[in-house]
């Protein structure tokens, strides 16, 4: 009560923050005299005198108010736009590492441009991160003919753009692109064989546009590089097969966890099943030998039980496509992991493609967190306030808007059952479209969106449905879906960056009707100016009907989809109407909601056909998805938990990777390694303060050979008095030394300096590889260590440490093995060349419930992946200079791996 008196007297903190911007905001309105008189090449050279300045010691602050009033004056110029003066203060909130939460159709597209502007003056590159490929291409020109007025240049990244394409697009003063395809570029920089094969600068800054989509919701999925591993598709079809079989008294469903568990019963069952089928070693399935089988028959069980056709994938041209929980798309060409996809293509009778290995990972929370100033802009932050700071350390600031609101939000209307409930809706929506009232109904999956267009269809009422089905047509229909009587049905907020403009959208409906004209030429302008007049007329009728009406069919699991959804209608002053249908079918009151209350209350005092509508009830509502928020949220956080146990592993290895390449020799590494691995062998054979009677004479001889190829004399040097442990260990490395320094006289300095370089990073490659997937493993069973009343996250911890220390000793002998036993010959000098990046398989999966919400259009989804890592030789095979002499490089290579000679045994 004292706490809403102080903030009705002197105002909310966020009051006082944005009241304490507005000197700011007169002193940019101070200079637009002076910057309106300029010239457009006076206005242009602004930007190299901005850059004079910093170089002079004057900072981005003190520039900020002339800054900010040149790329006013420049918008108005190229754009015809001038910012207002609250998208200055959004601005200012960017420019200071902060998220801008501002209602939709305030222009938050337009408000970027002046905090990118400022930081892009320094040089260092500002990536502006969209959440679809389309916003990011649509922005960079749009935003692009500004700073290029301005004299910046402006790149975007878009998959399918070579590596040369993507460091040039990286190299110019602004980059805009998608979290997934900044997240890969990073990941794929950091497998490259060679510095300046990395496409990425060092991080600067970066403006993240929808950034609680960006940040929170994806980031419950980390980004994921694989490649493929072994064919299993008669086993997946087999336990497909047998799952079919398990009844629903043979399992416990958890909807929430999105889990299958077997009762004791349906194990037994499964045990008989699978024994017949001829799968299990025993008669016990959760016996050793049997984990592989458990595996397959959990993600089956999940795959037919919990994932259900057109609402979690849709099955097209006989492949599987992955729906996007947050967006309602299609993500053609992803994948879930570990075998869950192929289940589901299992369970659908369509061609299974391979399993795939992780190669390398990152959540969003640890890429973005790696950029020294991260701002971004939303319509809807403050629900998530408390996380953005304390995984971030961002604060929300919510601007003002430029005219007063005037949407109207109506309490939910609860409804029995779901027919009744849509039969409410179709009504609803049929009455607005005859007054001319546009209507845009929010739905939570395809399943409803369709079920509501046949409602519709039966009642007569024209409608468009926007869902993963069609989303090629989704900004066209969006733009549109404020015209008189327009009906847009839309699959959660399908269509979120396209502003919904009261009579129609000008640049859209030239698109539609005129796709032949071109922007700027006499005929486009004549028709230009009928329409616009057009749209001027609708929107009056518009508004007399009472603006875009707002329908959400049931609410979602968090307030802010519902407040995006909402914030569609009254923009910039518009009037509009909200309301939500809820029903007791709903998944949110279903899974999450007081089910006892609401059942009894509904059943009993409910007519069929009635409705309830009492604010009462939408506060309990409201309640169940608080709970659904702190949930996901400690999903959230669970994930960067782990995750930073493997990001400080992370960091150490790419590090080390940085400096192998930028070192021209890797002599003193490769030395210290063979040091190291010669005193652990000696150590562990020949243990301190033992007698030469307790040694381990023969596993020494074979270690030795080994990994530093060569035969030791052992049995001599015990045959002479006084030899102890460290004196082995010195004659030892001193052997390895010089076998070394024979083998570097075969070939030339450059070649040799080469060869040591490339066994280094395939090496450290390779076992960082097979580190990820132990800790992947690591991962999913380490929740079972709470049993033993331990806390799974320090479990992980140590196992993780201790397993990196494992990893690293692994590479330490591996090196030294291959050099030891690495066979040269007259290999001529110029095949050291490093081998060639292979082509990946990229993915964005959620590691708790398998979903994925990217679009793979890496060539590893056309089928160009190599078949396996190139390999370094071993001591397997020698080549000679027979072999050698009239051999392609492209030729296979004579060891019979089935690579070419230049990226196996050519390499060196």
């Amino acid at each position: 009560m004292l706490g809403g008196l102080a903030k009705a007297i002197f105002g909310s903190s966020n009051d006082r923050y944005v009241k304490s911007l507005r000197p700011i905001v007169n002193q940019i309105n101070g200079f637009e005299p002076t910057i309106s008189a300029m010239s457009d090449d006076e206005l242009a050279g602004q930007t190299a005198k901005f850059r004079a300045r910093l170089d002079a010691g004057e900072t981005l602050d003190s520039l900020l108010p002339e800054a900010f009033a040149t790329v006013r004056e420049a918008a108005k110029r190229v754009l015809g736009q001038r910012h207002y003066d609250v998208q200055m203060i959004g601005g200012i909130v960017l420019h200071r590492g902060e998220i801008a939460e501002m209602r939709t159709g305030e222009g938050k597209t337009l408000v970027a441009t002046l905090g990118v502007y400022l930081n892009a003056l320094p040089g260092l590159g500002v990536h502006v991160v969209t959440v679809n490929d389309y916003l990011a291409t649509r922005d960079s020109d749009w935003m692009g003919r500004v700073y290029r007025f301005l004299g910046l240049t402006v790149g975007v990244i878009v998959p399918n753009l070579t590596d040369q394409e993507r460091r040039d697009a990286y190299a110019a003063d602004i980059t805009y692109g998608t979290n997934n395809e900044f997240g890969f570029d990073y990941l794929r920089d950091n497998m490259k064989y060679e510095r300046h094969l990395m496409v990425q600068r060092p991080f600067a800054f970066a403006v993240v546009d929808e950034v609680d989509s960006v940040l929170i919701d994806e980031a419950r999925t980390p980004l994921i590089i694989s490649g493929p591993t072994d064919d299993k598709s008669e086993l997946y079809k087999q336990i497909d097969a047998i799952v079919r079989n398990v009844q629903p008294e043979d399992y416990e469903l958890d909807e929430k966890q999105r889990s299958v568990v077997l009762t004791e019963d349906g194990t037994e069952r499964l045990e008989r099943l699978l024994e017949t089928a001829g799968l299990l070693e025993g008669s016990n399935l959760y016996d050793f030998e049997n984990t592989q089988v458990v595996h397959h028959v959990n993600q089956a069980m999940r795959a037919n039980i919990v994932f259900k056709r057109d609402v979690d994938y849709l099955v097209k041209d006989g492949k599987v496509i992955i729906i996007d929980e947050f967006t309602g798309r299609m993500m053609d060409g992803r994948r879930w992991s570990d075998g869950l996809h192929q289940a589901v293509e299992a369970k659908e009778g369509v061609k299974i493609e391979p399993e795939n290995q992780t190669l390398a990972s990152i959540t969003f929370q640890n890429y973005f967190r790696m950029y020294p100033k991260l701002g971004g802009m939303t319509g809807t932050a403050a629900t998530e306030a408390q996380e953005f700071f304390q995984i971030y350390k961002m604060n929300v600031v919510t601007i003002p808007t430029n005219l007063a609101i005037q949407r109207v939000d109506e309490d939910d209307e609860f409804y029995k059952n779901l027919n009744d409930k849509f039969a409410a809706i179709t009504q609803a929506i049929r009455d607005k479209a005859q007054t001319g009232q546009p209507v845009l109904v929010g739905t939570v999956s395809i399943e409803k969106s369709e079920l509501l267009s046949e409602f519709l269809q039966k009642e007569g009422v024209a409608h468009k449905v926007l869902n993963a089905r069609y989303h090629e047509q989704e900004a066209h229909i969006v733009a549109q879906a404020g015209r008189l009587g327009a009906v847009t049905i839309a699959t959660n907020m399908a269509g979120r960056g396209t502003d919904i403009q009261l009579g129609g959208n000008l640049e859209f409906r030239m698109l539609d009707e005129h796709p032949d004209l071109v922007e700027g030429t006499p005929e486009y302008e004549e028709k230009a100016v009928a329409i616009r007049a057009e749209i001027s007329a609708e929107k009056e009728k518009v508004l007399a009907a009472g603006g875009l009406f707002v329908l959400g069919t049931e609410r979602h699991e968090s307030r802010r989809i519902d407040n995006q959804l909402r914030g569609r209608s009254g923009r910039q002053g518009d009037p509009g109407l909200s309301r939500f249908y809820l029903s007791l079918d709903d998944d949110l009151l279903r899974i999450f909601g007081p089910q006892t209350m609401f059942a009894k209350m509904m059943n009993k005092n409910l007519a069929d056909g009635e409705a309830i509508i009492s604010p009462w009830i939408s506060k309990a509502i409201e309640t169940a998805q608080k709970k659904v928020e702190a949930r996901n949220y400690d999903i959230r956080k669970q994930v960067v938990e782990y995750d930073d146990v493997m990001n400080d592993q992370r960091k150490v290895i790419y590090e080390q990777r940085a400096d192998i390449m930028d070192a021209d020799t890797v002599d003193d590494v490769v030395t210290d390694m063979r040091a190291e691995t010669a005193n652990s062998i000696v150590g562990e054979c020949c243990p301190p303060n033992s007698y030469p009677e307790q040694w381990d004479v023969e596993g020494l001889k074979a270690r030795t050979f080994d990994t530093l190829g060569f035969e030791l004399p052992i049995d001599e040097w015990l045959a002479q008095d006084g030899i102890d442990a460290e004196m082995v260990a010195e004659r030892v490395l001193e052997m390895a030394d010089a076998l070394i320094a024979e083998k570097k006289t075969q070939i030339d300095e450059v070649s040799w300096h080469g060869v040591e370089k490339s066994i280094l990073l395939q090496s450290l490659d390779h076992h960082w590889k097979e580190h990820l997937a132990t800790l992947d493993a690591l991962r999913q069973v380490i929740h079972l260590r709470a049993y033993a009343q331990k806390t799974p996250i320090n479990e992980y911890k140590q196992e993780a440490f201790a397993l990196f220390e494992r990893m690293l000793i692994a590479i330490r002998e591996e090196v030294t093995r291959i050099l030891a036993h690495a066979q040269f010959g007259a290999m001529p000098p110029e095949m050291t060349e490093l081998p060639p990046m292979p082509d990946f398989i990229t993915s964005h999966i959620d590691p708790l419930t398998g979903e994925d919400d990217t679009r793979d259009l890496d060539a590893g989804a056309r089928g160009l992946i190599t078949a396996r890592p190139p390999q370094a030789p071993g001591s397997d095979f020698v080549l000679t200079q027979e072999m050698v002499a009239g051999l392609s490089r492209n030729s296979p290579c004579p060891c019979g791996s089935g690579q070419k000679f230049k990226h196996c045994h050519g390499q060196l």
